[in-house]
């Protein structure tokens, strides 16, 4: 992916200097299965971590060279979706889009919807309209999940803002209420189809990028496709050491992400990426 030199958003928050930088606490096989069982059982799990050293939240931290290269990298990636989707939301749904801000930090801090910590992993928060983002997530998907490459984190950002997105058009507020209403099990499957929904958008944002950037090279998109892969609710069960249990799924398995990420990027039509009108995501 060609993001060196380009121009980068406004619409970031570095909060990256403010402290909250992990500890040695737990060793690092034991962080990663701790993460990992966050991640699918969307909860998060800082103060496990927490309660073995695992983070200081109160000392400054220091940004190394490659803390700003990435900060430099996201502020590229977030410009280029909001230029897609302003194009987006004028050319097929005739409305104005309105950007996200993405927050940068290191370790932990604090979002609207809770704490924002290393264990939570990328998210989106509908109530600041945020997304929360430590970079070192990046070093965990590639070095730990054998998901590297720049277009894989492109992919993680896009799909983050995929959220903000569904939130731009009333999709978030709808489903979060539908899911209030439902038992335990409906309610994972409402979350997967909103999950799956936003990788369909990362992709509609792929294809969009490389009509009009031309930033996409060859590779890229079978980045993304691996990232997908090694996110799914399926694989991260089999890493956390337990056997997959489709029930629980909150993001869905990895053969859908990689499809409904597949399906956005080949048509570059965000009406192709409704998830609730098939009867099997």
């Amino acid at each position: 992916m060609e993001w060196r030199g380009r121009r980068g958003s406004r619409n970031i928050e570095d909060r990256r200097r403010m402290g909250g930088g992990r500890g040695a606490g737990i060793g690092g096989a034991g962080v990663i299965v701790v993460l990992l069982l966050g991640w699918f059982l969307g909860v998060d799990v800082t103060p496990l971590l927490q309660d073995q050293g695992g983070f200081q939240t109160e000392s400054p931290a220091e940004l190394t060279a490659e803390d700003r290269a990435m900060g430099e990298f996201v502020s590229v990636t977030l410009a280029d979706t909001e230029e897609v989707w302003a194009e987006v939301f004028a050319s097929q749904l005739g409305q104005a889009y309105r950007p996200a801000t993405l927050v940068l930090f290191k370790g932990y801090t604090q979002s609207a919807c809770g704490g924002a910590s290393e264990a939570t992993g990328p998210f989106y928060c509908p109530v600041d309209r945020k997304v929360y983002l430590d970079t070192a997530f990046f070093t965990l998907l590639a070095e730990r999940m054998g998901a590297g490459g720049d277009f894989a984190a492109a992919y993680v950002v896009a799909h983050e803002v995929g959220h903000h997105v569904q939130n731009e058009l009333g999709i978030l507020e709808e489903t979060s209420r539908l899911r209030a209403q439902s038992d335990e099990v409906t309610a994972n499957q409402i979350s997967v189809r909103v999950e799956l929904m936003a990788d369909c958008l990362a992709g509609v944002w792929a294809h969009q990028a490389a009509a009009s950037f031309g930033s996409i090279e060859r590779g890229d998109v079978e980045e993304a496709m691996n990232a997908a892969a090694r996110i799914g609710d399926d694989t991260l069960q089999r890493e956390a050491g337990r056997r997959p249990v489709p029930d629980s799924f909150t993001h869905g398995s990895s053969d859908q992400r990689m499809r409904w990420f597949a399906a956005g990027q080949a048509s570059g039509e965000i009406g192709d990426c409704d998830t609730f009108r098939v009867a099997q995501p």
